[in-house]
């Protein structure tokens, strides 16, 4: 099976090119050979490609920048992606889209399931959102895979956040009112490969899926094992969205009913607690058995 992926430096990117199976190649695009800002270019790639299966893994993530470049990102995450779903559908090539839980409002205490309404709160949701619109109204095979929290050992992200603050400071406030499954990038990318690979045999399957770990905890929580399992003696101050305000507004409940990816592929929740240990040991930040672990409170 040969892979033809957008993105090379992201994190899920990153992980797909170092996680390729035995029987898989990958051409992995980035700039300044596969620029998103130039959609048409984009589909000319599709268009010239022998691959079996299309993946999009680049996106604008900058969640708070996104509010001030409102057409950077909407070109990149809004635009672009419909582009490539409609030229790979015109081939006939399956096509994975990755996208976010910001495509909710994150009201409720319940799980979003795939079929949800959406109703983005800021300008980077409002932006994936029109990337899956853009998606589906291409045709074609095509499935939108929707992750959180999102970790791994390179890029920026919230584990590596913690452990760089958690080096600095004795106390950390976090927030404790929003909910969510951290997500490994490893995780998804095995997650994509095994949509991939039944996307291009047995019967034609596609749609919206969910992909999140489990189980779902606060940002304070996901502190919390960060520094347990590093032995980071930084205590957690729970504080609630009110007291962190930030540029671009962040749903409370970005819980994930991930139900449906394991009825058609089979796919399951992995335990994030167990990924990130293998993150963390791959900063070098797990503790020797020698110094033991001191708990953050």
């Amino acid at each position: 099976m040969n892979i033809l992926m957008f993105g090379r430096s992201g994190q899920v990117a990153t992980e797909m090119v170092r996680r390729v199976p035995d029987g898989v190649s990958i051409t992995a695009l980035g700039r300044p050979n596969a620029d998103l800002v130039d959609p048409r270019a984009c589909a000319r790639l599709v268009e010239e490609t022998d691959a079996d299966v299309i993946v999009n893994a680049a996106a604008y993530t900058a969640v708070d920048q996104a509010e001030k470049d409102k057409v950077l990102s909407n070109i990149i995450n809004g635009k672009a992606p419909g582009a490539i779903a409609n030229a790979a559908a015109v081939r006939g090539i399956p096509c994975i889209h990755i996208s976010t839980d910001y495509v909710f409002d994150g009201s409720g205490d319940a799980p979003w399931k795939p079929d949800d309404r959406c109703a983005p709160q800021n300008a980077y949701g409002r932006s994936k959102r029109r990337g899956e619109e853009g998606v589906m109204a291409a045709g074609g095979q095509w499935a939108i895979l929707r992750t959180s929290w999102v970790f791994s050992a390179h890029g920026s992200n919230f584990v590596k956040t913690m452990l760089r603050l958690g080096a600095e400071r004795d106390r950390l406030r976090v927030v404790a009112d929003q909910t969510g499954g951290p997500t490994s990038a490893a995780d998804i990318a095995d997650a994509i490969f095994r949509m991939a690979l039944r996307m291009t045999t047995g019967p034609k399957v596609g749609g919206i899926f969910h992909f999140a770990g489990m189980p779902d905890v606060s940002w304070a929580q996901f502190a919390r094992e960060i520094f347990m399992q590093s032995g980071t003696a930084t205590m957690v101050e729970e504080i609630t969205t009110a007291e962190y305000p930030t540029p671009a507004k962040r749903p409370i409940n970005s819980r994930l009913d991930c139900t449906s990816i394991e009825t058609v592929f089979g796919i399951t929740r992995p335990d994030w607690r167990s990924s990130l240990r293998v993150v963390l040991d791959e900063l070098g930040r797990l503790p020797s058995p020698a110094n033991g672990r001191n708990r953050a409170a």
